[in-house]
């Protein structure tokens, strides 16, 4: 079940009303824990059935090997570390095997030359949705039981609960075991102003995801689908397109995330803050996928080292190396993760700090070309087509001179036409974006601005939606609410990040 569906927008209601029901009509607050863990697995299994045996599989096995980790405190501890690396592995195993096993034989094959003697045929795995998400969250949690910076939960209930909760299930955020497992053990009660903040942030979500990254796909997929078959300047625009589809796309789910919970009762961890307007790499980090930083910043890069001992820049490259795979199990996925481990390590080197003065603008356009660059190798397919569309890309200064050469003998709307390839203009147009006029690209720049726009106003708190009048407050809604409801014939696409 995805959020921008009509079946969660049934399922979502009926679940907050029983769920206060229970809590503050009938007064059965372990009635309600239940209910929500019954409804959590309901929504993850709504895929396919079969992946609740992996998530219980790994929700059994980290809160036994906790509980057993607690029991060894004080003896031997060897004993800890057994168990803790009995059950990474077997965690990990798991992952391994449904998300990595296939590209580990392909990539074993081609060093050997592909030999027929060895075995080439990939397993047909179907990747269970949002399984490195829970993985990796439960594993902090059997961590820090380890770490000893947690308790071992004992309730089985509040523990499944922690790695289940429907709204961050499948995509995060990824939350410590210290932020959100103690929140299970309070009863909610309605809070109206919890409930219709939590509900301006799901709409606000809900517009990125629909009306933002939904209309930029379809550029996108068609530009990254057939490379060869666009020029430059297409490329470039396509581009630029995903760099805020995948920011649409998967912000928008945390904002829903975020709000559904809230509405509930509940605090999930902010994901992402205003990324593109960062001023450098480093800056980038801190605010996009927050809690995936964090993870890798606890459990990976300072058990390295960090910065305090060997080298910062391997440990670094390291880290974003394993996050690049994290991602996805493909050679394009890890060098988009070197990019930006060899980016923080120039700016390091460089001794590049942050503008407060006029510079900092400058430094936000270099950095917002570099992270757009780095996702073309993000969402290509392969490598090549990645290393394809970026050679492509040095001709596009050229390409663009041509068409300006070209002004006059042509308008200026069928010039732009013809270098991006928008229907509605048949001549010149060699191969046009299906279903993407002019029209459809000024539509989408408009959504565009009012991302950033949004972004801008959300980060600097120059805004505060409740605090509006009744007129333009409501005028608000109901201009999100009508364009996401003008882009939802689009089809409930599922979001970027449920495929990793």
């Amino acid at each position: 079940m995805v959020f921008n569906s009509w079946q969660f927008l049934v399922f979502f209601p009926g679940v907050t009303v029983l769920y206060f029901m229970l809590t503050m009509k009938l007064h059965k607050p372990r009635g309600a824990q239940v209910f929500l863990l019954l409804a959590s697995l309901f929504f993850y299994g709504y895929w396919n059935p079969w992946y609740l045996g992996l998530i219980l599989f790994s929700v059994f096995l980290t809160w036994a090997g906790a509980l057993l980790m607690a029991q060894e405190a004080g003896k031997a501890r060897n004993r800890k570390r057994i168990v803790l690396g009995l059950v990474l592995t077997l965690n990990l195993g798991v992952l391994f095997w449904f998300k990595y096993f296939n590209f580990f034989v392909d990539t074993w094959v081609g060093l050997l030359g592909g030999r027929e003697s060895l075995w080439q045929k990939p397993l047909d795995l179907l990747l269970p949705v949002g399984i490195s998400f829970y993985t990796f969250q439960a594993l902090g949690y059997t961590i820090d039981v380890y770490r000893g910076t947690v308790p071992a939960e004992g309730n089985l209930l509040y523990y499944a609960l922690f790695v289940t909760f429907f709204p961050q299930l499948v995509a995060g955020p990824i939350e410590q075991t210290a932020h959100l497992l103690p929140q299970f053990k309070v009863t909610r009660v309605f809070d109206y102003d919890r409930v219709t903040s939590g509900l301006r942030l799901a709409a606000w979500g809900m517009f990125k995801k629909v009306a933002v990254a939904d209309r930029l796909a379809v550029y996108v997929n068609a530009v990254f689908d057939a490379p060869d078959a666009y020029p430059a300047s297409a490329l470039a625009l396509g581009v630029l397109f995903f760099t805020f589809q995948i920011y649409g796309d998967f912000s928008g789910y945390s904002d829903m995330a975020v709000g559904t919970a809230r509405v509930l009762g509940f605090d999930l961890s902010v994901n992402f803050r205003a990324p593109y307007f960062s001023r450098s790499l480093r800056d980038f980090w801190r605010r996009w996928h927050i809690s995936l930083s964090a993870w890798f910043k606890d459990y990976l890069y300072f058990p390295l080292g960090g910065s305090r001992k060997g080298s910062a820049a391997v440990n670094l490259l390291i880290t974003f190396l394993v996050s690049g795979l994290w991602h996805g199990a493909a050679w394009h996925f890890v060098v988009w993760g070197l990019l930006h481990g060899l980016f923080q390590v120039a700016e390091r080197a460089l001794g590049i700090r942050e503008s407060s003065g006029p510079g900092k603008y400058l430094q936000g356009g270099c950095t917002f070309v570099l992270v757009s660059f780095a996702w073309i190798f993000f969402r290509a397919h392969t490598l090549s087509d990645g290393l394809f569309i970026s050679a492509r890309l040095i001709a596009l200064p050229l390409e663009l001179a041509g068409y300006v050469r070209d002004l006059p003998q042509t308008s200026l709307v069928n010039a732009v036409r013809r270098a991006f390839q928008l229907g509605g203009f048949p001549q010149g147009v060699t191969s046009p974006i299906p279903g993407f006029s002019i029209t459809q690209a000024g539509l989408a720049l408009i959504c565009i601005g009012a991302l950033l726009t949004g972004d801008w106003l959300i980060h600097t708190g120059r805004v505060w939606v409740s605090r509006l009048s009744l007129v333009p407050r409501w005028a608000l809604y109901y201009t999100l609410i009508f364009t996401v409801f003008l882009s939802w014939n689009r089809g409930a696409s599922l979001f970027i990040y449920f495929t990793f």
